[in-house]
């Protein structure tokens, strides 16, 4: 994997930095570096890209979006993972051995990747602010996929995409005159096991999502139409209720 020069951590994660007392905060800037890797789009492997020692704490997705593929009994679920999110994909995780899953790894766009190393472990022990907004993070991605396990469980394919994307805007999307924009040119397939489909039925989910005005294909992604507030109590089953 390419090695990129070293990038200050509080500037390409400035929300990390909001975390150290201001009058500190230009001497963390100055001293608070890390390496990076880039991703070139296709699999990855990130054990490989690391070696035997891995950075104490993980890797900073700084740029990119990255998916991570669960393969288990036959279905693959699928975590979407991008710009803030601290993983740490050389930790085995738990087997369970009458059904054995593969884990796999994907860039969808060229990504950078930040290795917080020891030198960033010891800094939050100065600023111990800064390891609680790094801890943050693993808390924010297991919400994430509990989020999006709800998704799961809503019964119409359809209903299930139109959260998803929404969702995803969120964090990604760049509102303007004609809808918010959503830069994430996943595939069908990508879709599918995001939601807990199959990749057929996602391709008429959105055909009929279309047909309705409520989402347009474009050539980096998706555009969404409508006031989210408006829409998905009106589409999605229940939701009115639960908003309640």
């Amino acid at each position: 994997m390419p090695q990129c020069p070293a990038i200050a951590l509080l500037k390409a994660d400035p929300e990390i930095g909001e975390a150290i007392p201001a009058a500190d905060r230009p001497t963390a800037e100055r001293v608070l570096t890390v390496a990076t890797l880039r991703v070139e789009p296709g699999p990855w492997d990130p054990a490989a890209a690391v070696g035997q020692k891995p950075p104490a704490i993980g890797l900073l997705v700084v740029s990119g979006v990255l998916t991570r593929d669960l393969v288990f009994a036959g279905r693959t679920t699928t975590e979407l993972l991008g710009a803030g999110d601290i993983i740490r994909p050389w930790v085995d995780d738990s087997q369970f051995d009458a059904l054995p899953f593969e884990a796999s790894w994907q860039a969808h766009s060229a990504a950078q990747v930040a290795l917080l190393d020891a030198r960033i472990a010891m800094a939050c022990g100065r600023w111990p602010d800064m390891a609680a907004a790094i801890s943050t993070r693993f808390v924010r991605r297991a919400r994430s996929l509990a989020f999006q396990r709800a998704i799961a469980q809503i019964p119409r394919v359809d209903e299930r995409l139109l959260v998803l994307l929404w969702s995803l805007a969120e964090r990604w999307g760049r509102v303007g005159p004609d809808g918010v924009r959503l830069p994430l040119a996943l595939p069908h397939r990508t879709l599918a096991t995001l939601v807990g489909a199959r990749r057929p039925s996602v391709t008429t989910a959105l055909s009929g999502l279309a047909r309705d005005g409520l989402v347009e294909r474009t050539p980096e992604g998706w555009m969404l139409h409508g006031d989210p507030a408006e829409v998905l109590p009106a589409r999605v089953a229940g939701a009115d209720r639960a908003l309640a």
